[in-house]
């Protein structure tokens, strides 16, 4: 039996051959998988496990020749092709593996098990390749083992240790050195514990059948490792092959995701939320090449009549059509989005104001052409705005709210019309309204209202014969405001439920206090916004605060203008019956400024008639005013109502109205609106 001797000099250049073929293997995945040549990617994939491959038959083969054999050897053609083989087959399966985008924790495993049997099979290949006349190789089954194991375990701490460090920025080349010199030190580990575990054996008579079947135990063990490989490389692809279908499919599905969370799913336009992210583009854009943006805001006009008559079927189908008709219009600057239910937003890049008037016009042409839906002819108009970028604003939500503010300019217009945003004054006051609506919210939260009361008096001798209760918002940083300021935003808002309540609780406990200390302040008027008067708890609410503060109805007067109450004259009727038999006095308000009728007013149940102080204002005597409003006099105390005189401000018109019958009076020539404190001393 005879023991291996090696030429200490080809073995460290076996050694640093395999550094450098590992150190090529870990460097291939960043310079050639990550770049533009992706599409060429099996290509490369072949061609690196061919080189690889080569890298690693020759170290095993520099590492043979620095072997000293006890005699000369040949070597057979054909296994050390076949050895070969086995190494290009392992050197693609091991590039494949790392340039995954990632390593789980089986995958790691079988690629540890691949290319640790393919490493071990190319070595005892080109071992089986070797021909001595007189001797016979043995093997240590042991050692063997132990090689193989060697070969697995160093593959995949390699396949780790790539993966751990992949993403690294700092020290990349001393990571890739390291990875490489982990993979050299498998492969020459393997290859010489595979050599120490052989012994050549001089042949014997004896030992032929050894000899054969030795030989036969080797021969079947490299097939089998070879066929293993095959295998397992097989049902890899296999399984690779289903997880990069699901994968693609789980890549698809979210990609249709993104897309409709981007997109709405009635015309399959483009939404708000895209727009955010399409006009930060732009806008980015723009300090580059210094272009201005047309911001189109279309609203359809009347769209909901079309809802009501022909039914929401037919008003989808015409947004989808409308939508289709304008988009081909369109070219690649150019894009439409919807943004609201019947508004959308078309974009133009790189736009002068007479591209987007222009624009403007072919969206209203196609809007106005009739839609055919449901066998029904459809018309119908739109309203455009347009702002300009920068011009109009340096961010989306300004130009959203100057395009929508030049959008209402054409509505006044008459609609089917554009408007191009100018900051008007009318428009500063609609900014201003809007933030004082902001904070009507949590003026409201926080009760930041208070109540002036202003007196009413008798027309003969200025005697106090009730008080009107008007709000006042302290604002935290406006001061006070009065109701002019944002009753109108509290109606929009729906605010003025809550501070309508307010105001009628307020006066009730007000109304409690002086009926404790008998003060003539009575009846305590209140106004009625439209809305509250329509509301449904209307009725309850009062009733629970006169329980609540247990006063005496009579002494609660509420005010309801004349337009709300000849809004809907049959159930204001009804209200007003059902208020008065609750015991409270009700008075008509600005009278004459509405939709005046003397015919509903013998049958409305009121006890007074305020009239507005726009008859007042301009009252001389033997003036139209005063023909006017003897008339409005003299017929309403016919039909048993008490006549007050609103806006009241000098001597001259009191003497009038007294003149003509007016009872009472109310204006700054008698007492402004005062706090509770002003009123008692007053």
């Amino acid at each position: 039996m005879v023991h291996i001797h090696y030429d200490l000099s080809l073995v460290i250049g076996s050694i640093l051959f395999a550094l450098l073929a590992c150190l090529m293997v870990v460097s291939l995945e960043q310079l050639l998988f990550r770049g533009p040549q992706q599409k060429l990617h099996k290509v490369i994939l072949v061609t690196s496990g061919l080189v690889l491959g080569v890298a690693i038959w020759c170290m095993h083969f520099i590492a043979i020749f620095a072997s000293h054999f006890p005699e000369p050897f040949s070597i057979d053609f054909w296994l050390t092709l076949t050895s070969y083989f086995i190494a290009f087959i392992a050197s693609t399966f091991a590039i494949w593996l790392i340039t995954r985008p990632t390593l789980s924790f089986a995958r790691l495993i079988m690629g540890a098990v691949l290319m640790g049997l393919g490493i071990s099979g190319m070595h005892y290949t080109g071992m089986l390749a070797l021909e001595l006349p007189s001797y016979h190789i043995q093997y240590d089954a042991m050692l063997v083992l132990f090689s193989i194991i060697f070969a697995i375990c160093g593959s995949g701490l390699t396949f780790w240790l790539t993966f751990k460090y992949k993403a690294a920025i700092k020290y990349q080349f001393w990571l890739k050195l390291c990875i490489a010199l982990m993979l050299s030190i498998t492969i020459v580990g393997m290859h010489f514990s595979g050599m120490t575990a052989t012994r050549f054996v001089k042949h014997a008579t004896d030992l032929i059948t050894l000899n054969q079947s030795g030989y036969s135990l080797i021969l079947f063990t490299v097939l089998l490792v070879t066929s293993l490989i095959f295998i397992a490389a097989f049902f890899v692809a296999v399984l690779e092959q289903r997880l990069e279908e699901r994968n693609l499919q789980l890549y698809n599905a979210n990609q249709e995701l993104a897309k409709q969370a981007v997109r709405d799913n009635l015309t399959k336009l483009p939404n708000r939320l895209y727009l955010a992210e399409y006009a930060h583009f732009l806008f980015t854009n723009h300090r580059y090449n210094d272009q201005k943006i047309a911001f189109l805001f279309i609203d359809l006009d009347r769209f909901k009549s079309v809802n009501d008559v022909f039914g929401h079927h037919v008003g989808d189908q015409l947004l989808v059509q409308l939508s289709s008709r304008i988009h081909a219009q369109l070219n690649e600057h150019q894009k439409l989005l919807r943004i609201g239910g019947d508004e959308f937003l078309l974009v133009i890049e790189d736009a002068s104001l007479e591209q987007a008037e222009h624009m403007a016009n072919v969206a209203l042409e196609q809007i106005q052409n009739s839609f055919l839906i449901a066998g029904k002819e459809i018309n119908i108009s739109a309203s455009v705005g347009i702002a300009m970028f920068p011009e109009h604003g340096n961010n989306l939500q300004d130009l959203l709210i100057n395009a929508d503010a030049a959008m209402l300019s054409s509505k006044y217009q008459g609609r089917n019309t554009y408007s191009v945003f100018n900051y008007t004054v009318d428009q500063q006051e609609t900014k201003s309204l809007t933030k004082l609506i902001n904070d009507l919210y949590k003026a409201v939260e926080e009760q930041q209202f208070i109540l002036f009361y202003q007196p009413k008096f008798t027309t003969r001798d200025h005697q106090i014969c009730g008080v009107e209760a008007l709000i006042r918002w302290q604002h935290p940083t406006l001061g006070l405001l009065t109701p002019n300021m944002f009753i109108r935003g509290a109606e929009k808002t729906g605010l003025i439920i809550e501070v309508g309540y307010w105001v009628l609780e307020q006066a009730c406990r007000q109304i409690q206090i002086w009926e404790k200390n008998n003060a003539p302040f009575f009846p305590v008027a209140v106004n009625l916004s439209a809305v509250q008067f329509e509301h449904k708890h209307l009725f309850t609410n009062l009733e629970q605060l006169f329980e609540k503060y247990q006063i005496d109805p009579s002494h609660l007067m509420i005010e309801i203008t004349e337009t709300t109450a000849m809004h809907h004259i049959e159930s204001s009727i009804l209200s007003f019956e059902r208020l008065r038999q609750m015991g409270i006095k009700l008075a008509i308000d600005d009278f004459g400024t509405g939709h005046s009728s003397f015919l509903y007013l013998k049958n409305l149940p009121v006890d007074e008639l305020k009239i507005d102080r726009e008859f007042i204002y301009d009252l001389e005597v033997d003036s139209k005013e005063e023909m006017i409003l003897e008339s409005i006099i003299q017929l309403a105390i016919k039909l048993g109502l008490v006549v007050t005189a609103e806006g009241v401000e000098c001597a001259s018109q009191a003497e009038i109205l007294s003149r003509l019958g007016c009872q009472q009076l109310q204006g700054y020539l008698l007492a402004m609106p005062m706090e509770v404190e002003q009123l008692e001393h007053f």
